[in-house]
């Protein structure tokens, strides 16, 4: 629920605020939208990956930063630091999909009335289609971040759900139970949409 929350949140936060830049006039527009569209095409494992190396304590440019600011950063130890990580990492993975929508929904509102301040309201169609993608995004198609960046750890930490249902499955051969699992999955992602569109 924490990671789904959260990959949603800033998923959707940061692609608005991005999708306003883009919406705006400006020198070079064309060449940001595209920029901005690329990590969409980047494949979960490559994205996790690319941010575990960014990430990573020892070698890592953004874990030097960190370090730098006197802060700690291990997320192959720390369970925080790991569940930060693969939210980033889902999160970013999601964005550009995000952005393409809120870009749309921004573009077809008519600027005479972006000028009266109703732009959220007249958002909110996409925002609430966003919501409901991102949640299902986050309870089912991160399963290859989190496999390919902590793999469930440090100490179970990252085991989101649609994990265990994998690894309690495949790797400890419970397969009744792995079902099981998978049956609440589902069902809390039904259930979640259904509230979402209520």
């Amino acid at each position: 629920a924490v990671f789904s929350v959260l990959v949603a949140g800033i998923g959707l936060s940061f692609s608005l605020l991005l999708a306003v830049f883009a919406d705006r006039a400006i020198r070079g527009a064309g060449t940001y939208k595209t920029l901005l569209v690329w990590p969409y095409a980047v494949a979960p494992v490559v994205a996790a990956i690319l941010w575990l190396f960014l990430f990573n304590p020892t070698l890592g440019v953004v874990a030097h930063w960190i370090r730098a600011w006197g802060v700690h950063w291990d997320p192959l130890l720390d369970s925080g630091d790991a569940l930060t990580l693969i939210v980033i990492a889902a999160a970013w993975k999601q964005v550009s999909y995000n952005f393409l929508f809120f870009l749309a929904g921004l573009q077809a509102i008519p600027k005479s009335l972006i000028e009266a301040t109703i732009v959220f309201p007249l958002l909110s169609p996409t925002t609430f289609f966003l919501l409901v993608v991102n949640v299902v995004y986050a309870f089912f198609d991160t399963f290859a971040i989190v496999d390919a960046a902590t793999g469930g750890g440090p100490g179970q930490a990252t085991e989101i759900l649609v994990y265990k249902v994998y690894k309690d499955g495949f790797k400890a051969l419970d397969l009744g139970g792995s079902a099981a699992q998978s049956v609440i999955l589902m069902t809390i992602v039904i259930v979640l949409t259904v509230v979402q569109f209520r």
